[in-house]
């Protein structure tokens, strides 16, 4: 069980989403009338500035609703949203690099610049990014709260980053334990262990980066002493899986390119990663829309009352209400949540604990 979703769902919970605001003054775009679906080639500035690259979704987009599930609470040190803007520093393959993802508001059009040595990788896989790879057509709404749902977002696309241990590390975090929880010790192991993402500071000619950081790499999660996982209040038990993953990394980052059957079964060989977590994990870095997620605390009595006005629903339950949107239950369980309809509370909240403290 966890206490937790995704900061997007959980803010649609309360009635709300994560939006980005438009820019103040956008300029015009590089690669002006590139078709639907396509981009342009990428531009770099003289000497190591940074790289740029504009593209064009084959259809609406919503900036905040595609990449506000990378967002790891409000104080996430890896992503942040300004005006117009929403920023993520990540670690490729080929090394480090920041993102930083512009919507011109008067067309379709989307302009992006990244940092670092990871910047041509991170620009390659900008479309899937942005949910390129998602098919929205292909689902089909079977309830009228998912129908309404989805008619009020056409910019819903499942993005794909292509990185595993980015989003399962976070995740595994988020085991068995309150949000707040999770969010805190994120902060602080990515902060004390991480590294200043590139562009950082002031760049000359550039809109300087805010403060942010990049997470660490495998063999830094690896070496963590027990003292500051348990400053950062995780328990020995998700700090030895976060180690177990980290010696795998190699193996579970080839997930990425698998199908969901096959990706689910490489990460849960892993102990101490079971179905909750590797579909939540599997969601942002295959943008599985299929890998709904079971053994949560609060879902299934959501998704029971949205659809059926069952709130004491469990998985086999939500499973079978989900069974019409097969293929596409993800996709149904966010529209779902993004609704804002959730049984009235009948408990406090669970309270936050710190370990650290002790």
């Amino acid at each position: 069980m966890a206490g937790r979703y995704d900061p997007l769902t959980r803010t649609a919970i309360r009635g709300g989403r994560t939006t980005v605001p438009p820019a103040p003054t956008p300029g015009t775009p590089p690669g002006t009338g590139t078709a639907p679906g396509a981009a342009t080639g990428t531009t770099k500035a003289a000497g190591p500035g940074p790289r740029t690259r504009t593209w064009t979704p084959p259809g609406p987009l919503d900036l905040g609703l595609v990449l506000g599930p990378l967002r790891r609470g409000p104080a996430d040190p890896t992503f942040r949203i300004t005006p117009g803007t929403v920023w993520r520093a990540t670690r490729t393959p080929a090394g480090p690099a920041t993102l930083r993802v512009t919507q011109d508001g008067a067309g379709p059009g989307v302009t992006a610049t990244a940092w670092g040595p990871g910047a041509d990788w991170i620009l390659d896989g900008l479309p899937d990014l942005l949910g390129a790879a998602d098919d929205p057509a292909a689902f089909v709404p079977r309830h009228r709260l998912v129908h309404a749902s989805h008619r009020r977002r056409p910019g819903l696309r499942l993005t794909r980053t292509g990185l595993v241990l980015e989003s399962l590390i976070p995740t595994v975090l988020e085991q068995k334990v309150t949000a707040d929880e999770a969010y805190r010790a994120w902060r602080r192991l990515v902060r004390q262990y991480g590294e200043p993402a590139p562009g950082t500071g002031q760049t000359p000619g550039q809109t300087p980066a805010p403060d942010l950081y990049v997470m660490p790499d495998p063999r830094t999660w690896a070496l963590i002493p027990s003292w500051d996982w348990h400053k950062a209040g995780v328990d020995a038990k998700r700090s030895a899986t976060i180690v177990r993953a980290a010696r795998s990394a190699a193996r579970l980052e080839e997930a990425a390119a698998m199908d969901l059957p096959a990706a689910t079964a490489r990460l849960e060989a892993i102990p101490g990663i079971g179905p909750w977590t590797s579909s939540e994990t599997l969601q942002r870095s295959n943008g599985a829309a299929d890998a709904v997620t079971t053994g949560d605390l609060h879902l299934p009595g959501i998704i029971g009352y949205a659809l059926a006005g069952d709130r004491d629903a469990d998985d086999a339950a939500m499973l079978e209400l989900l069974a019409p949107y097969a293929g596409q239950r993800h996709r149904a369980a966010r529209l779902v949540l993004l609704a804002g309809t959730a049984p009235p509370r009948r408990a406090p909240r669970m309270p936050r604990g710190d370990i650290g403290r002790l």
